[in-house]
Order: C-alpha cells, then sequence, then structure tokens
C-alpha cells in the first residue's frame, strides 16, 4: 500500500512512504479490495478522488475523529480506556518482532528514521521472551557440549 500522507517528523510535513502487505495480514488485501470496489462508491458516488477514506464533505477523515470512533468502540467492548488507537500501532510494531521479522524492515514499515524509536514501540509478550531465552540457552549448552 502506498501511503501519501503518513505521519512526519516533527516540524515536517506527512511523509510518503510504501507499507507491504504481508502474510500474517494477508486479510488486509480482501478486506480493503471490499471498501474500495463497494463501500467507498457509496460515499464518493461519481466524484473524482483519490482518497481513501473520504466524508461525505468531500474531505479525508480526521485522526480526530478515528480516536473518538475508535474510543466508542472500546468502550461499547468493555476495554481497557488505556486501549488508544495507537495502541495498534505498537501492537504492530510487536508482532512484527515476535514474528521474526528483521529490526529494519520493522523499522521502514512503520517510517522510523531511527531504530530507537521503533524500540520503544516495542514490548514483546512473555511467550515470545520465553522463546528466545530458551533458544539461547539451546546454543549456549549445544556449544558447550561441542568442545
Amino acid at each position: 500500500m502506498y501511503v501519501r500522507h503518513g505521519k512526519g517528523s516533527r516540524g515536517t510535513g506527512p511523509k510518503r512512504r510504501t507499507v507491504l502487505t504481508l502474510p500474517e495480514f494477508d486479510w488486509v488485501v480482501d478486506g480493503l479490495t471490499h471498501w474500495v470496489d463497494q463501500g467507498r462508491p457509496r460515499v464518493v458516488g461519481d466524484w473524482e478522488t483519490d482518497i481513501l477514506w473520504p466524508t461525505e464533505r468531500r474531505t479525508r477523515i480526521g485522526g480526530r475523529y478515528l480516536n473518538d470512533r475508535f474510543a466508542e468502540l472500546r468502550d461499547e467492548a468493555g476495554l481497557p480506556e488505556e486501549l488508544v488507537l495507537h495502541s495498534l500501532r505498537h501492537t504492530y510494531v510487536t508482532n512484527l518482532i515476535e514474528w521474526g521479522y528483521s529490526e529494519k524492515f520493522v523499522q521502514d514499515q512503520v517510517g522510523h528514521t531511527f531504530a530507537s524509536t521503533t524500540a520503544i514501540y516495542t514490548s514483546v509478550g512473555d511467550d515470545y521472551k520465553n522463546r528466545v531465552l530458551a533458544d539461547a540457552l539451546k546454543r549456549n549448552t549445544e556449544d558447550r557440549d561441542g568442545d
């Protein structure tokens, strides 16, 4: 997916980048295709636009609307208030790391200039930590057995 108006750095305008679809998220392609083919035309009618998520007023859906709507859905589902829309971005980064994607790939996917910024987003789960520790211990034990 080509992101035309992605989040920019402080003091800069929107950042353009390409975000790749991944096998773990192959359902996204079907969802976006369904939206573009069936949902979006109901909003835009015969109006010519390249906006993926337009409003009835022919503008882009804004961040505030998305945050407010996410909060409504979160509350309806009975989820904790600490869960915000931006949490999905953190979860995405964490999942990519846990699935074994390289740090550089993850950094590029989310559009970070510095790896240290991506590291802030990462909060791996206990299962992943245990798996990494077990693998390290296994390698260490195998190295000693081979001596």
